[in-house]
């Protein structure tokens, strides 16, 4: 898979449903190693079963259900923003990079990955926008991505959410990132019968232009990123 030449390098991890603590706990370890000089830029693209997460400050009022019942379980992040929804058919995009190689510029991070949403969605010919004071993206007046991020000492973790093709109906029991009066929607309502695996190209490639960054496929994703994520840490179970 080809991506074109730019001017550094970034590794693509294309991997499996992952249980979103595990995944979580990939993420910490990961930029615990950067902090410390080790490894590279990379970028996850997975899915989660059925999970809801708050952001750090999130208001309990957008969450219309008691944790620890028949709902998915409720975890609280630190990551901006407020409560999500992820499930299955909803494809997730993890990068671990350091902006100091690009802009130390948290406003200029977030326009970036709504932008690599922005092209990756005109593989579809779908026009979608962002709204003044709002970070995600939208389509006709949906809210098809949620973006919601963390950064220390200008090392990115969590990142971006695209409905590709989920079941929405999960999001009915919150206020989808504190925002009341917009609706929750899904690429698969413009492109009738979508998948995540022609999104999961298009966003790469999206990535990759937006970033100005060559995407280095990994091939042995998993193995590979325990290797990254540091031998001397009690290994996280294999998906």
């Amino acid at each position: 898979m080809s991506f074109g030449k730019h001017r550094q390098t970034c590794r693509l991890y294309q991997l499996p449903r992952l249980d979103y603590e595990q995944t979580h706990r990939l993420q910490q370890r990961l930029v615990a190693n950067r902090k410390r000089g080790q490894g590279g830029d990379l970028l996850l693209l997975l899915e989660h079963p059925p999970v809801y997460t708050l952001g750090r400050g999130s208001a309990a009022e957008f969450v219309k259900f008691v944790p620890g019942g028949s709902q998915p379980k409720l975890i609280r992040t630190e990551r901006g923003g407020e409560v999500t929804y992820h499930c299955p058919g909803q494809l997730v995009g993890y990068p671990v990079l350091d902006l100091s190689s690009y802009q130390r510029d948290l406003h200029w991070y977030l326009r970036q990955l709504e932008e690599v949403i922005i092209v990756a969605l005109r593989t579809w010919n779908i026009t979608s926008t962002r709204i003044p004071g709002l970070t995600g993206v939208w389509v006709d007046g949906y809210k098809v991505a949620a973006i919601g991020i963390k950064v220390s000492r200008w090392i990115t973790m969590h990142g971006f959410a695209i409905n590709v093709c989920p079941d929405l109906a999960g999001f009915e029991a919150i206020v989808p990132c504190g925002i009341a009066d917009r609706p929750v929607g899904a690429i698969a309502q413009f492109v009738p019968g979508i998948t995540l695996e022609p999104m999961r190209l298009a966003v790469a490639n999206a990535f990759a232009q937006v970033f100005q960054v060559e995407l280095e496929p990994a091939i042995n994703g998993w193995q590979e990123l325990q290797a990254c994520a540091g031998r001397d840490e009690q290994p996280i179970p294999q998906p």
